[in-house]
């Protein structure tokens, strides 16, 4: 596989701007063969206090959870607006992701990240393509995530497509709600300017009646209500059954145990995302 360094981080609004060109061919071939590396890389202090508020999470000198998704995404994105890659990003759902920290990572730490994709896999609904990102610090890998995109149509029914056992009914431990701004304020921090989550009209052309929060503000929301008991080294599992519209509340349910197991839904009990974390 060739490995290709990157120089710094790429501008996600150009990308997107690519991202959503016809692919070469028609598209729904293999992935690129290749891995996009950016090293060095060095969070700022202001910049993780500002997702952690995003997220509610609390800041303890190590980068949260899921803060080192924000910097393995405009690789993400790179590799996906690129022509040979065989759907465009626009139009990709992300159904599910799951990060394994083996180490805290220490803001402030430099990183070096590694980004490439597999597939496309059958779904019941589509096809799937995973995009791993692996952080490395002082030359080891600390966490590693696999972000899961679903393209619609032509699915295969006998597929298995991501599921997570968890109990969906969890007493409710926390309710956000959530302004309709959320979406613009997540993109200031992250940079995912995808216009499904910036304003109603944007998100409309694109099929969804109000703009929705991204995936991983959920996802992030999970993991910073259970941030103080998780051990060092963790594995999380995030699957994002339906989107959350903005503005909108949302419940979370949580349950501690050998594993930890957590919930988003709307007050009509509709399931947004599961969630489990377990010692990795």
């Amino acid at each position: 596989m060739d490995v290709v360094e990157v120089g710094s981080p790429p501008s996600l609004l150009p990308l997107y701007a690519r991202a959503v060109l016809p692919r070469r061919g028609g598209g729904g071939g293999a992935v690129p063969d290749r891995a996009l590396r950016l090293t060095g890389l060095r969070p700022e202090a202001d910049h993780v206090a500002a997702y952690a508020r995003l997220v509610d999470d609390v800041l303890t000198g190590d980068l949260p959870l899921t803060y080192p998704h924000l910097l393995g995404f405009p690789l993400q994105m790179q590799l996906m607006a690129a022509g040979d890659f065989p759907f465009p990003a626009v139009g990709l759902v992300h159904v599910a992701n799951v990060i394994e920290q083996r180490r805290p990572l220490p803001v402030g730490a430099p990183l070096d990240v590694t980004v490439r994709a597999t597939g496309p896999h059958p779904h019941p609904r589509g096809r799937t393509v995973d995009l791993l990102t692996e952080v490395a610090l002082d030359g080891e890998p600390a966490w590693t995530s696999t972000s899961t995109y679903l393209r619609r149509g032509g699915g295969d029914p006998g597929a298995a497509g991501p599921r997570l056992d968890v109990d969906e009914q969890l007493a409710t431990t926390a309710v956000r709600r959530l302004g309709g701004d959320l979406g613009r304020r997540y993109a200031a921090v992250s940079g995912d300017v995808n216009p499904i989550h910036l304003h109603p009209l944007s998100a409309r052309l694109l099929g969804f009646p109000r703009a929705i929060a991204h995936g991983m503000w959920t996802a992030g929301a999970l993991a910073a209500l259970v941030a103080n008991r998780l051990p060092d080294a963790v594995r999380y599992t995030a699957v994002f059954r339906a989107p959350v519209l903005l503005p909108g509340t949302v419940e979370i349910g949580v349950r501690t145990g050998e594993t930890t197991d957590a919930v988003m839904r709307s007050p009509s009990g509709r399931t947004h995302v599961l969630g489990r974390f377990t010692t990795a």
